[in-house]
């Protein structure tokens, strides 16, 4: 074992993922450089064994003990380089906490991913699963990013396009690009800034405070207040935000849904298709405020999954299936869980 590497063993991960749930890691380094992560999966024993990438943990179901080795992605640092006549780009370190990171841009003068504040997690879960809110995506204001390969043991820089972005997805959620490690991540971020109020709630809350023209911090603040008004702590209740994803339907299903439930909520996709409102489709079921053991559904947002205290990954989960039948049964229409499951 190389001494610059920190291994430990039989770790409880419950520190590092945001649900709270005690499960424990056989073996665990903590890596802070793109030379760390070379030499942790240079060395054949570690080399070897079922891995575990872990950021900050806040998409992430573990349901059960994982016997092999945890990588926690505690890399730090970010800059401001030179971009183009359009984009000012901006480089973190993978390990970067997420909302700190926006804010940080913020107090560059900087706008672009205020409707993106307060998401848990760190800047290298962003582009995998295209973390999303409030009417923007991370491959809206993505530029570029580079990745540990560990067949080849050398980094990788893949473009927007090579990431193969999508609703909640991404190249390295696929089979092809799923073995790669996220070091650092570079966003484009518009010299000419407007604010992006498509998402109706966030625009009624500006207007609400009776803001004509607002700043990137004022919609940041808004998102900001929003999201404490729906959303759990994590460091108060257990939780890893939206447990699922919302469905897309064909038109003509949303049509027939429609039929029946004229108060469906739903939005038109730029295909021609149908997102409906997964939160909305549980909360009509009367999942809200419900809980099957330690697992429940939060009180203010039936999107969201909650560790009501000492829930294990089996509660979660078997709350979780309840829920997807309960859906299934009613709209015909199956709900697809957001977080990993490990």
């Amino acid at each position: 074992m190389h001494s610059d590497l920190s291994l430990q063993h039989d770790i409880s991960l419950r520190p590092f993922n945001t649900f709270g749930i005690d499960a424990r890691a056989r073996h665990y380094v903590r890596v802070t450089s793109s030379e760390q992560l070379r030499l942790a999966l240079a060395d054949p024993a570690l080399a070897a064994l079922p891995r575990l990438v872990l950021g900050g943990g806040s998409n992430l179901l573990l349901t059960g003990d994982f016997d092999g080795l945890v990588l926690h992605i505690a890399s730090t640092g970010k800059e401001v380089l030179a971009g183009d006549t359009q984009h000012v780009h901006v480089r973190a370190a993978a390990g970067e906490n997420w909302h700190e990171f926006v804010q940080w841009t913020l107090a560059q003068g900087l706008g672009g991913l205020e409707n993106l504040a307060l998401i848990p997690g760190t800047v290298g879960a962003a582009p995998i699963q295209n973390i999303g809110a409030y009417g923007l995506e991370t491959q809206d204001v993505f530029h570029s990013l580079t990745a540990f390969d560990p067949a080849t043991g050398s980094e990788v820089t893949l473009d927007r396009a090579a990431c193969r972005f999508a609703y909640r997805d991404s190249l390295f959620k696929q089979e092809d690009g799923r073995h790669l490690i996220v070091t650092s991540v570079t966003f484009a971020l518009p010299r000419a800034w407007q604010p992006n109020l498509r998402y109706a709630e966030l625009a009624a809350a500006v207007a609400e405070q009776g803001i004509a023209a607002p700043t990137a911090r004022q919609v940041a603040d808004t998102v900001i207040a929003v999201r404490r008004r729906k959303l759990p702590d994590p460091r108060e209740i257990g939780n890893a935000g939206s447990f699922f994803k919302n469905p897309v339907v064909s038109a003509a299903q949303c049509a027939q849904l429609l039929e029946r439930w004229p108060a469906l909520v739903h939005h038109r996709q730029a295909d021609g298709s149908e997102k409906l409102a997964a939160g909305w489709l549980i909360d009509q079921c009367g999942w809200k405020g419900r809980s099957l053991g330690a697992a429940g559904v939060y009180e203010k947002q039936a999107l969201v999954l909650v560790n009501r205290g000492g829930a294990t990954g089996e509660d979660v989960q078997r709350l979780a299936r309840a829920i997807q039948d309960d859906v299934e049964a009613r709209y015909g229409v199956r709900l697809e869980p957001e977080p990993v499951f490990v």
